[in-house]
């Protein structure tokens, strides 16, 4: 039995997705803020029991596809839907199912899930794909996944990761010759592989990471901005650290137009959300990109717990059972699904850890054509997945990642990212005075100030150094990015922002 289309694109894309990412029970937040809403006189619309819900109907599957040409060609998987349900035709659907009436019942479906699934640890690959329903070609039968990220739960600890994998990782596929990772859904649509292409693209991700996958979501662009749409028709917001400026982003057919965006948090739609999560074009590409898209799914996924964000999820679920159908490929059944998304509920964010295979796990190389691709270095990628999905050093106190820091032996550069005269000089003054034994080189100044938070840039692979840096300052770790635009040949570098000077006045 298939999930129906909204079951998927909401239970799994949001709920699960959004949940595992950032969450400390979503659903459940969702009901208990309901109905401490409707104690203040807020009217929202009854979240449905997921429980008592069965699809009436399968999902075919679906051609989920990428604006690059496809490396092989062979029959043609049935098209998606190119034509969305309107406004009208939706409203015509009405949800049958029966109310949860108090968060107790919530609990009980919460706690049967648990038991289903039990303490194993359980993967799904998740899949994105450069497709829109409304551009069908016979040049696009086929498609590369523009995205790849790697979900684990495990509920016996509480805790969860996501991994993401660069499209042009190099790597060997199964069957097949190495190329790029991205043509894995390609090569399996193509040449009938067992399950299609998310099955080998699943085989894929297996015999190169080590990693056991259990189940695939595949989506494509229409399920983004229908759920996005959905959940906050008055956009997303979003915290951008830096401008960005796109003149070759791919519009919707295979041209091209220009988008900018401006530094700060800022309030994006569906289509701005996309495309501030789909560009490459900032120093760090790929990398850059893995990281926005993290920080998209973290973004939406709070819409989703807002009140309004429930009301339009509940609202608009009947249009998009209709529409997202042949949107989504997936191998899970509609009991799984239901068990996974219920079980992520249970998961506290600060139990979640993210990951991103990065220029400090890969070599930049060139294949026989002459194009870009990634050769991975299996001991840093390997540190990587083990760091991720089983961060046993997640805890460590700062006198421990000071001695861990110690043996790299990495060398630092501070460079002043304000206006403020001097501010490179007085960190690193405070440093030498608060970690001691790291080895501050010199300092100077960013060559256009831009005023953005303090960030510390890994250039050599240098995780304890970076780590204890930012455990020192206070700073989060997501502030600790892969240096990508050679301003040093250090191995670290601070890039100070005006928000130093309260860290620098704390002592």
């Amino acid at each position: 039995m298939r999930i129906p289309g909204w079951m998927v694109g909401l239970g799994v894309f949001v709920w699960f997705v959004g949940t595992v990412a950032c969450s400390a029970g979503a659903f459940v937040s969702a009901r208990q803020l309901q109905l401490d809403n409707l104690d203040s006189g807020l009217q929202l619309p009854d979240l449905p029991n997921f429980a008592n819900i069965r699809p009436t109907a399968t999902v075919p599957p679906a051609v989920v596809a990428d604006a690059e040409p496809a490396a092989a060609q062979a029959e043609p998987l049935p098209a998606a839907s190119a034509t969305p349900a309107t406004e009208s035709e939706s409203a015509e659907v009405e949800p049958t199912a029966e109310v949860i009436t108090d968060v107790d019942d919530l609990n009980a479906l919460v706690r049967g899930a648990l038991q289903r699934v039990g303490p194993r640890t359980l993967t799904v690959l998740l899949l994105g794909i450069d497709q829109r329903s409304a551009v069908e070609s016979a040049d696009t039968e086929y498609f590369r996944t523009d995205t790849m990220i790697v979900v684990e739960i495990q509920p016996a600890r509480g805790t969860a990761a996501m991994l993401s994998i660069p499209r042009d990782l190099y790597v060997p596929i199964p069957g097949s010759q190495e190329a790029r990772i991205n043509v894995a859904n390609v090569l399996g649509d193509s040449g009938g592989y067992p399950g299609g292409g998310p099955a080998l693209a699943m085989k894929t991700v297996e015999e190169n990471l080590g990693l056991e996958i259990d189940h695939y979501v595949l989506v494509n662009f229409d399920v983004f901005l229908r759920v996005v749409d959905a959940v906050a028709p008055n956009g997303v917001e979003i915290c951008i650290p830096q401008p960005i400026n796109d003149p070759f982003y791919p519009d919707e057919g295979y041209g091209f137009i220009e988008v900018n965006f401006e530094e700060g948090c800022q309030r994006l739609d569906s289509e701005r959300l996309l495309q501030y999560a789909r560009t490459r074009k900032t120093q760090g590409s790929d990398f850059d990109r893995a990281r926005r898209q993290q920080q998209v799914i973290l973004a939406v996924q709070r819409e989703v717990v807002s009140a309004g964000g429930i009301t339009n999820l509940v609202t608009r679920a009947p249009a998009l059972w209709e529409d997202l159908g042949n949107n989504i490929r997936t191998d899970l059944t509609f009991e799984e699904a239901l068990d996974l998304a219920l079980v992520s509920t249970t998961i506290d964010s600060e139990n979640v850890q993210l990951g991103t295979i990065n220029n400090l796990h890969v070599t930049l190389a060139k294949d026989d054509d002459g194009n870009d691709i990634l050769l991975p270095v299996p001991a840093s990628i390997s540190a990587l997945i083990q760091d991720t999905f089983n961060p046993q050093n997640a805890s460590l106190s700062v006198d421990e990642l000071r001695e861990r820091a110690l043996e790299e032996s990495a060398t630092v550069i501070i460079f002043n990212n304000t206006t403020t005269t001097g501010l490179a000089g007085t960190t690193r003054d405070w440093l030498n005075a608060n970690a001691s034994g790291v080895a501050i080189v010199s300092v100077g100044n960013t060559e256009v100030p831009d005023g953005a938070n303090t960030v510390i840039m890994d250039y050599t692979g240098n995780p304890w150094t970076s780590r204890y840096l930012a455990a020192v300052m206070g700073l989060p770790r997501e502030r600790i990015l892969a240096g990508t635009d050679g301003q040093t040949s250090e191995d670290i570098a601070i890039v100070v922002g005006p928000d130093v000077e309260e860290i620098l006045a704390s002592n």
